[in-house]
C-alpha cells in the first residue's frame, strides 16, 4: 500500500534545520507574541478607576465633604481640581482634563438636615462609553446607598426589607484580567502561528527550491505536515510561555487540568498552522499572504467572543464567528481555566476545533495537490 506521508521524516528535518537557522524567524514568531501578550493583557481592563473628576462644591460644609470623600474612596473618582463655577466645570470636561464634573448645590446640608431631598449634579463625559457607564453606575450606587442608610435611621430600622445576598462565581474579584488574558492568548497565538505557515510555501517559491521538492520522492500529505510539525512545536512552546506570563505575570489562577488546557492548545495550533499553509498555497507572494492571512483574522477579533459577547451580535456575525477557530478556543480557555470545567462539560467546542483542524489540513493538502498537479 502506498505511504500518503512518504517522505515526511525528510521533509520535518529539512523543515526544523530551516527554522532553526533562520534567527529571524525565530524572533517574530517568539518575541511579538510575548509583547502583544503583555500589551494586551495590561491595555483590556473594564475596571475603570481614579477617574479624574472637577469638584464644583457651593456647599463647602462638613457634610459635603463627607459626601466627596465617599465619591473618592469607591476608588472610581479622583478629584483633580475645583473650580468656583459652572461653566469652568462644563469648559474642563469639554477640553478632555476630566471625565467626571460634580457639582454639590449650596442647600445640600440644610435639605439633608430638613429631611429634604438633597440633590447632587453629576456631569459625565459620555464620549467614552465605558468610563461613562462605570461612573454613572458608581454614582448611581453610592447615592441609593446614602439614601438608604438615611431612610433606615429615620424609620428606626435597623435592617433593609429587603436584602440580595448576590455571589460571584468563577471570578469574585471581577478582575478583567481573569476574561481577557484567555482571549488575548487565543489571539496572540493566532497572529504567530498563521503568519508563520502562511509565508511557508511563499517562500519556497520565491528562491525556486518549491520545483525541487515537487520533483522529489514526496507525498503532498508528506509536505504539508512535514512542513507544520516545526512551526506546531514552536507554538507550542509560545503556548507555554503565554501561559506562564497569565498564571505568573497577571495573577490568573487555572482552576482546571492543565493537561486539558495544552490539549485544546494544541488542536488549536494545528487549526491556525494548517489555515496558514492553506493561505500560503493560493498566494503568489508574500505581500498577498499577509493580506489573506489578515483577512481571516479581523473576523477572529471582532466575532469571536473575545471583546464582545456573541449572544449580542446580529444572526450573520453570529454565523461569521462560527467559522472562526478562535471562538471555539476561547470558549475552551475560559471554561477550563476559570470555571475548571472537566471533559464532558467542554468536549463540544473541542469537536469541532478537532474537525476544523482536520479538515483544514485536509483541504490544504488537497488544494496543494490540485494547484500543482
Amino acid at each position: 500500500m502506498k505511504n500518503p506521508f512518504r517522505g515526511f521524516n525528510a521533509i520535518l528535518f529539512k523543515e526544523f534545520i530551516v527554522v532553526l537557522r533562520d534567527p529571524l524567524t525565530l524572533f517574530f514568531l517568539l518575541f511579538p507574541p510575548i509583547m502583544d501578550m503583555i500589551a494586551f493583557g495590561y491595555a483590556l481592563d473594564n475596571d475603570v478607576k481614579h477617574m479624574a473628576t472637577i469638584l464644583y462644591d457651593e456647599d463647602r460644609t462638613q457634610e459635603s465633604r463627607r459626601f466627596v470623600q465617599r465619591l473618592v474612596n469607591t476608588e472610581t473618582f479622583r478629584i483633580a481640581a475645583e473650580v468656583r463655577s459652572a461653566e469652568a466645570m462644563a469648559v474642563e470636561i469639554r477640553k478632555g482634563h476630566a471625565y467626571v464634573g460634580l457639582q454639590i448645590p449650596p442647600t445640600f446640608t440644610r435639605d439633608l438636615q430638613a429631611g429634604r431631598t438633597a440633590r447632587v449634579q453629576v456631569l459625565i463625559d459620555g464620549s467614552s462609553s465605558t468610563t461613562a457607564l462605570q461612573a454613572l453606575q458608581t454614582a448611581v450606587g453610592l447615592a441609593f446607598q446614602q439614601s438608604a442608610l438615611t431612610l433606615l435611621q429615620a424609620s428606626g430600622r435597623t435592617s433593609m426589607p429587603v436584602e440580595v445576598r448576590p455571589q460571584v462565581l468563577y471570578n469574585p474579584a471581577m478582575r478583567s484580567p481573569n476574561f481577557f488574558v484567555p482571549g488575548v492568548i487565543g489571539l496572540v497565538l493566532q497572529f504567530g502561528t498563521t503568519f508563520a505557515t502562511a509565508m511557508a510555501m511563499v517562500r519556497e517559491r520565491e528562491r525556486g527550491t518549491l520545483e525541487q521538492l515537487l520533483v522529489s520522492p514526496l507525498s503532498r500529505w508528506g509536505l504539508m505536515l512535514g512542513k507544520l510539525v516545526p512551526y506546531l512545536c514552536l507554538a507550542m512552546v509560545m503556548a507555554t510561555v503565554l501561559f506562564a506570563a497569565m498564571r505568573f505575570v497577571f495573577q490568573v489562577p487555572i482552576a482546571g487540568s492543565v493537561t486539558a488546557m495544552y490539549l485544546a492548545t494544541f488542536v488549536y495550533a494545528f487549526a491556525l498552522l494548517s489555515l496558514g499553509l492553506l493561505v500560503s498555497t493560493r498566494a503568489e507572494s508574500q505581500m498577498q499572504a499577509l493580506q489573506m492571512s489578515m483577512v481571516v483574522m479581523l473576523p477572529s477579533v471582532f466575532f469571536s467572543g473575545f471583546m464582545f459577547p456573541r449572544e449580542t451580535m446580529p444572526w450573520i456575525f453570529q454565523a461569521i464567528g462560527s467559522l472562526v477557530p478562535m471562538t471555539y478556543f476561547i470558549s475552551l480557555l475560559r471554561a477550563i481555566i476559570l470555571r475548571g470545567a472537566s471533559l464532558p462539560e467542554y468536549w463540544q467546542p473541542l469537536l469541532v476545533l478537532v474537525v476544523m483542524a482536520v479538515g483544514l489540513f485536509s483541504l490544504c493538502a488537497l488544494r496543494f495537490q490540485k494547484k500543482i498537479g
